[in-house]
């Protein structure tokens, strides 16, 4: 059975009331546990992030693809299995903590843009929606290029079939 009075410390019981959120403590005082929002911890996946740096990676005009050539080779044969789905996370890894968060990137960029301006909209994009959507702070964002997707380059993905 629960116990429902709690020791004020001026010598009287009292009925403990849920809306003020109280708790007996062996002390003989009370103590305030805290608003329901504030009870509990949350952790995020590193693989949550992944997926949210890789979408906001490839909003970004002249990134071509995300990833090395054979992690996008190997990804277009897995998109093409049946029940196989397309890994938004490819070319991303994370490092997450408990109020940080760090990222590598691996991007394809289209010829003819000028790389330091994709990688400055990358990492804007990247560390805005990871901020925005975990309330992780992004310590840094690591940009490495590479390839880059020749107009006359046909798809690696067209070319790639299942017999």
């Amino acid at each position: 059975m629960a116990d429902t009075t709690g020791w004020s410390g001026s010598g009287t019981a009292e009925k403990a009331s849920p809306d003020r959120q109280t708790e007996q403590t062996r002390r003989g005082g009370q103590r305030r546990i805290g608003e329901p929002a504030e009870r509990g911890r949350t952790t995020i996946a590193d693989g949550v992030v992944e997926k949210i740096a890789g979408l906001a990676a490839r909003d970004v005009i002249g990134v071509h693809a995300m990833g090395s050539g054979i992690a996008r080779t190997f990804g277009a044969m897995r998109e093409r299995v049946p029940g196989g789905a397309r890994s938004v996370s490819r070319g991303v890894k994370a490092e997450v903590g408990e109020l940080q968060t760090a990222l590598d990137l691996e991007i394809v960029v289209d010829y003819g843009v000028a790389i330091s301006d994709v990688a400055r909209d990358v990492r804007e994009n990247v560390v805005g929606a990871v901020e925005r959507m975990t309330s992780l702070e992004v310590v840094e964002v690591n940009i490495a290029v590479s390839d880059v997707k020749l107009p006359e380059e046909e798809e690696e993905e067209s070319e790639t079939r299942l017999q």
